[in-house]
């Protein structure tokens, strides 16, 4: 086996078959032997710690099932910053064998990281979305909206008990709510990603209905270019007119 060969072999081993290459390579005294056992080392160890972190993220939802809960609901929402567009919250029910390193906080998450664990999650997960409009956010606050968002995502999937991130519910269920879940639970953070790309996906559709706010860049914050069109184009419909940087433009 050339070391080419080897390289490709070592990227899918287990700890213990590691451990039987190790054994019959002793002898071997190839730069390239060695070089290619210890990156198969040094990827089983970062493979072993995305695991220790996952399970370190998933002690919310062992609690809950020790308590004979088994549809346990992650709940997040985004976009109460922005000066423009909805309010977008999410609820998913993730399975009891569900896996995916490195989901976390969604805004830590690269595009790409994103994309793959939204795909992921809607392929395997329970998942409904509450979406509460500007102009709704404008008559009853954004603290409000955001918690609608969150209570229209839990009705539609009819959990057993909830996992938010830092605010209670108006639900007679059972419920814990999380600073910073996003980071700490694995639920949670899958509620995260589908929050943020569905809320990205309507901010990026808004860009195209008004070309000059560039709302698919920054999503409705308050970016330079965004208060610049502000001032030379004006408000749009899908301003939050009650956010002072539109209000002292109207």
């Amino acid at each position: 086996m050339n070391i080419q060969e080897l390289k490709i072999h070592l990227a899918n081993v287990s700890c213990s078959e590691l451990e039987e290459w190790k054994v019959r390579l002793g002898d071997d005294s190839r730069k390239g032997v060695i070089t290619a056992l210890k990156q198969a080392e040094r990827r089983l160890e970062r493979e072993e710690q995305q695991r220790f972190h996952f399970q370190e993220r998933s002690s919310f939802e062992e609690q809950y099932r020790e308590q004979g809960y088994t549809r346990i609901a992650g709940v997040d929402e985004v976009g109460r910053g922005p000066l423009a567009g909805p309010v977008v919250a999410a609820a998913v029910i993730l399975p009891v064998d569900f896996y995916h390193p490195g989901l976390t906080d969604s805004k830590q998450m690269s595009k790409k990281q994103r994309l793959a664990a939204y795909q992921h999650i809607q392929e395997v997960a329970e998942v409904a979305i509450g979406i509460i409009e500007p102009e709704e956010i404008d008559r009853i606050n954004i603290y409000q909206a955001s918690k609608q968002a969150m209570q229209q995502a839990v009705s539609t999937l009819q959990p057993e008990a909830l996992l938010v991130d830092a605010m209670e519910l108006n639900v007679e269920i059972p419920q814990l709510s999380l600073i910073k879940g996003d980071a700490r639970s694995i639920s949670i953070a899958a509620a995260s990603v589908i929050a943020k790309e569905t809320r990205d996906t309507m901010m990026e559709q808004y860009a195209r209905l008004y070309p000059e706010y560039g709302f698919e860049q920054h999503a409705g914050y308050g970016t330079a270019q965004h208060l610049r069109a502000l001032d030379t184009v004006g408000v749009t419909p899908i301003h939050r007119k009650t956010f002072k940087p539109v209000l002292d433009r109207l």
